[in-house]
């Protein structure tokens, strides 16, 4: 079989196609930047240079293949957050269309039901739409939880102000580690047996604010570290202090504010899933190393 890849070498694109290429299918990898070529050839994949604004690009990268798997990367500068998704999210499904594509797995996000008010996930929510206007196409939308890895950008404030904490966090919320995504995305991939436009939600574990400074202030010896609940204004102004666009910081602000009032998980929470392997005790001690090397 042959896969394309989007995502170059990232924390789910990597494993991925270390899984396909392992089950000895050809795999191309699409990569923005030249100098990840060797090392994507390293895997046993070929690399795709290009861009995927370019739908002629994408075309051409598309055509022949058995399956796609499509992401949407960061984009920092935005102006307009949501809309780069969605544009993206057209770019992909021009491409697929043109190159006679039959089957996408396509990487979204939990809270993708809705089209306003989650911030970059609504923009998820463009992309979806964008794939489902595909005729006789078959797609997979992978909703993943929050990952375990956005806690790594809270290693400043626990080391300087002794807390972790976000506009959101006194409800339960479903995590997921990436490799757990790379191996249903794996799995979807090599049995190609979905038909239609359909939805899975993959997490690994539920836990409470308080719960997760809890685990993670025990790994980094600081057991007492507790969760704040910041109001949305300071969500917003701490993110812009950290550096982040006032676009960007605007729309996690926006995402954090409908995790807490319920609204963010609420399709999710009809469609229940088992959890995968790795559990949140796991993934603080892959913390407490970022941590104790900064």
């Amino acid at each position: 079989m042959k896969y394309v890849i989007t995502g170059s070498l990232g924390n789910i694109s990597k494993p991925l196609s270390q899984c396909l290429i392992e089950a000895a299918h050809d795999v191309t990898i699409i990569t923005s930047k030249q100098e990840n070529a060797a090392a994507i050839e390293a895997l046993g994949a070929k690399a795709a240079v290009g861009s995927i604004e370019d739908v002629d690009f994408l075309t051409k990268t598309f055509t022949g293949a058995d399956a796609v798997y499509t992401m949407v990367p960061p984009k920092w500068d935005p102006i307009d957050w949501k809309g780069w998704f969605g544009k993206i999210g057209e770019n992909y499904t021009a491409a697929i269309k043109a190159s006679g594509v039959n089957y996408v797995v396509n990487l979204s996000s939990i809270g993708a039901h809705m089209p306003d008010g989650a911030g970059p996930v609504s923009g998820l929510h463009r992309v979806e739409t964008a794939l489902n206007s595909l005729d006789h196409v078959n797609v997979k939308h992978l909703r993943p939880a929050y990952f375990y890895q956005n806690f790594l950008a809270n290693i400043g404030m626990i080391k300087h102000a002794n807390i972790i904490g976000g506009n959101f966090g006194s409800e339960r919320m479903p995590l997921i580690h990436p490799t757990d995504i790379a191996a249903v995305a794996a799995e979807e991939l090599l049995n190609l047996d979905f038909e239609g436009h359909s939805i899975r939600y993959i997490v690994g574990d539920e836990r409470t604010g308080k719960e997760i400074a809890s685990v993670i202030g025990a790994a980094v010896g600081k057991p007492e570290l507790p969760w704040i609940v910041f109001s949305d204004e300071q969500s917003l102004q701490g993110a812009i202090q950290a550096g982040l666009p006032e676009e960007v910081a605007k729309n996690y602000t926006e995402m954090g504010h409908a995790i807490r009032t319920g609204a963010f998980l609420e399709e999710y929470e009809q469609h229940k899933t088992a959890f995968s392997n790795t559990k949140l005790e796991d993934f603080a001690k892959e913390f407490a190393g970022a941590y104790n090397a900064k």
